[in-house]
């Protein structure tokens, strides 16, 4: 594991060229997608790794892993069948600078890869990348009526600590009620209903 360690001021403005690795591997539980790299993340190369993100405090809290895991413990997750991808990969300081083309690109690339790697769920971090990536103006939190490929698609607030809507202990509970789901339902991958572009 990579000893953690933060960027210098520096390294956070030459991060706008770079991207994060996946963690992804076939068949997982959960594929967790973000909407794109922050500055902070892109530079020290591991997800969800700016201080104040709760991405990781709420993966615990909700029972998705036993202990709390930092960002350059990531790799860790695929030993309990889930990953992290995101809808965007160009870092920025903030989602709020992507453009609509971008979030709308990155959902045909995500679709694809979800299609490939076939997780039984895409948990999307952010209603609006969602409402955008996949032309769904009015879609809500929670499990979604279509389906990728046999995969079942499932929205989640951002976790990032910028946004207030939603404190940690609804983080918490929205992330529990995505694995009790995933623990109570029967996977059918025939089911036949998929997003189109």
């Amino acid at each position: 594991m990579p000893k953690p360690w933060k960027p210098s001021k520096e390294q956070l403005l030459a991060a706008t060229t770079k991207t994060v690795r996946d963690v992804i591997a076939p068949d997982l539980n959960v594929l967790f997608c973000g909407i794109n790299p922050g500055l902070y993340t892109a530079a020290v190369g591991h997800h969800f790794a700016r201080p104040g993100n709760r991405f990781w405090p709420t993966l615990q809290a909700s029972g998705f892993t036993e202990r709390l895991l930092s960002p350059f413990d990531e790799r860790e997750l695929l030993k309990c069948g889930l990953g992290i991808t995101n809808v965007v990969r160009r870092a920025t300081a903030s989602a709020d600078l992507l453009t609509k083309e971008e979030i709308i690109e990155g959902g045909k690339r995500l679709s694809l890869k979800v299609l490939r790697y076939r997780p039984r769920t895409l948990a999307i971090l952010g209603v609006g990348a969602y409402r955008i990536a996949f032309k769904k103006p009015k879609a809500g939190l929670g499990r979604q009526s279509e389906m990728i490929g046999g995969t079942i698609v499932w929205v989640l607030p951002n976790p990032s600590g910028l946004n207030a809507n939603y404190q940690r202990e609804d983080l918490a509970r929205l992330f529990s009620d995505l694995r009790s789901q995933i623990s109570n339902s029967k996977f059918d991958p025939a089911d036949n209903r998929h997003l189109t572009f």
